[in-house]
């Protein structure tokens, strides 16, 4: 099961961006965030996709959920406009966005390319 996020488990998983102007990655695994809200539609039908994922790459990555509904001040923070976006944070280097839910294969790819992490 993917792990909603809320801005304080951000700052400890993700980043802190209230204590850090410049990028500095928290977690030990790279990560996927979903930015997301309940009454999307092509949100609901990425969720399996990113539940599917989490369980490929188990031990490998983690996948978490931001709910912008319940989280504006973070969604702000990130300057999403639309949902789904998805914020792909490697261990070093800078993390990118990608809008839109993409199909799995994309996201495998954005995972080996990005994240620099195979199955």
């Amino acid at each position: 099961m993917t792990e909603l996020l809320t801005k304080e488990t951000f700052f400890k998983k993700v980043f802190n961006y209230e204590e850090n102007k410049d990028w500095k990655f928290e977690g030990e695994l790279p990560c996927i965030i979903d930015f997301y809200a309940d009454w999307c539609g092509p949100c609901k039908s990425l969720a399996p996709v990113l539940e599917t994922l989490n369980e490929e790459y188990k031990g490998k990555i983690n996948i978490y959920k931001v709910d912008t509904e319940a989280e504006q001040e973070l969604s702000g923070a990130f300057g999403i406009r639309s949902i789904p976006s998805m914020l792909f944070c490697p261990r070093e280097g800078q993390p990118q966005m990608a809008q839109g839910a993409l199909p799995k294969q994309e996201l495998e790819r954005v995972i080996k390319e990005v994240l620099g992490v195979e199955k």
